[in-house]
């Protein structure tokens, strides 16, 4: 059982290893199982690995629930019915949402996105409005704004990040007009680690009678997100990045607008009555829940967050800014290394480049060596653009990692740059 505690002590990070069987596997094993290298997993950015409560969970859900929800009077569907509905209720804890009601599944976050992007679009953005975002969202909040403006004619305008990957706060104000229907930001950057001020930045577009959308993708797992505290109009994340499955986002929107939007995708679960001649949409939030859901996977994410809430947010925020320093301090003299994103608050993300390599070729050479961390744009090319380079090395920490590790992923890379330089 875990306990909270306000640090992460190595007995317990050691403690919390033992709940993701994953962490014990070794890759590059030959195939009768032998040698291999000891797995150093350093791409949380892309996806979390699972504790074994959220596998259970999982198992338990085919084992002995399976069953639809909402619509069967049979024990079954009623017992898996309440499960999904308390899942609900334990993620409008998480986020402090003022009504269960406001927590609406989806595929994830890219799927959140384009729920808001289609149906808040479509009722509230026409042509000549402008959309706002930044030069560093990822592409799942770039697209869906700029295949609306395109389809709609709308503008897109973007606000310009500077060399340290801060947003440039004094073009944001101005860009914030009144033909401003919708801004739509980043949390923390997945490539740059950057934390942006989301209430700061919300409060600007209030002002100014703008809503706004938080990708906190990045966010939900390394600190704590109150969506009240923030005023957020939609607040998405998916919950794969925080321990729990794939397959399954959240949008919370305050109620204000998703009553008054019109549904994004239609079919059973989405009515309350049906003629040929009119239907007449359910209520929220089935209203935005078409088909059969990830049921499982909703019931999978409510025991993630309380995994990572058992362990504490602050303390995990606090653990991971330590892996963070230690994994800078230990990388930055090796040669060629260059640090994107130096933003002087930044959660535990490591993007870098070798002056003379290319980010494939360390990834390749330390992931013979047992490292996974991720190469590329990253889904940001633009970003990459901005900083004029092909793409990065990412090594994202979690809870889960080690100083021993930051030491392998050292001694791997100082390896990797004498066989490339």
């Amino acid at each position: 059982m875990i306990t909270a505690t306000r640090t992460l002590s190595a007995s317990l990070v050691e403690q919390i290893r033992k709940d993701f069987p994953i962490l014990s596997r070794k890759v590059h094993a030959n195939p009768d199982g032998s040698g291999g290298k000891q797995l150093v997993y350093l791409d949380n950015g892309a996806t979390s690995q699972k504790p074994q409560a959220v596998i259970d969970a999982l198992l338990h859900y085919y084992t002995f629930q399976n069953s639809n929800i909402h619509r069967g009077v049979h024990h079954l569907s009623q017992e898996v019915t309440v499960s999904y509905e308390q899942a609900r209720e334990t993620i409008r804890k998480h986020l402090n949402a003022e009504h269960a009601h406001e927590i609406i599944f989806t595929k994830g976050t890219t799927d959140s996105i384009c729920l808001v992007a289609h149906s808040f679009g479509k009722k509230f953005i026409s042509s000549g409005d402008e959309i706002l975002i930044t030069e560093m969202e990822h592409h799942s909040n770039i697209l869906p704004w700029q295949l609306f403006c395109e389809e709609h004619g709308a503008i897109l305008k973007v606000v310009p990040v500077t060399a340290d990957g801060t947003l440039d706060l004094d073009a944001c104000g101005k860009l914030l007009g009144p033909k401003t229907k919708l801004f739509a930001f980043t949390h923390i950057s997945n490539t740059l680690g950057t934390i942006n001020p989301a209430k700061e930045l919300t409060a600007l577009a209030h002002a100014k009678g703008i809503p706004v959308l938080i990708d906190g993708a990045q966010a939900i797992p390394h600190t704590a997100v109150d969506v009240r505290d923030l005023d957020a109009d939609f607040y998405c994340f998916s919950a794969h990045k925080v321990y729990g499955p794939t397959g399954v986002g959240i949008l919370y929107g305050k109620e204000k607008w998703l009553n008054q939007m019109p549904p994004y995708q239609v079919g059973g679960g989405t009515i309350k009555t049906v003629s040929f001649a009119k239907t007449v949409y359910a209520d929220l939030p089935l209203r935005f829940e078409a088909g059969t859901p990830h049921i499982e996977g909703g019931i999978g994410t409510a025991v993630a967050l309380d995994y990572v809430n058992k362990i504490g947010l602050e303390a995990i925020a606090g653990y991971e800014q330590e892996l963070l320093d230690y994994a800078t301090q230990k990388l930055t003299d090796i040669r060629g290394f260059r640090l994107i994103g130096t933003a002087s608050h930044k959660a535990a993300v490591l993007s870098f480049v070798v002056e003379g390599t290319h980010p494939t070729d360390i990834g390749t050479l330390l992931d013979q060596q047992g490292i996974a961390v991720r190469t590329g744009h990253h889904c940001n090319q633009p970003l990459m653009a901005r900083y004029g380079i092909p793409g990065t090395v990412r090594a994202s920490f979690s809870f889960y990692n080690t100083p021993d590790e930051i030491d392998r992923l050292d001694l791997a890379l100082r390896k990797a740059v004498n066989m490339l330089l």
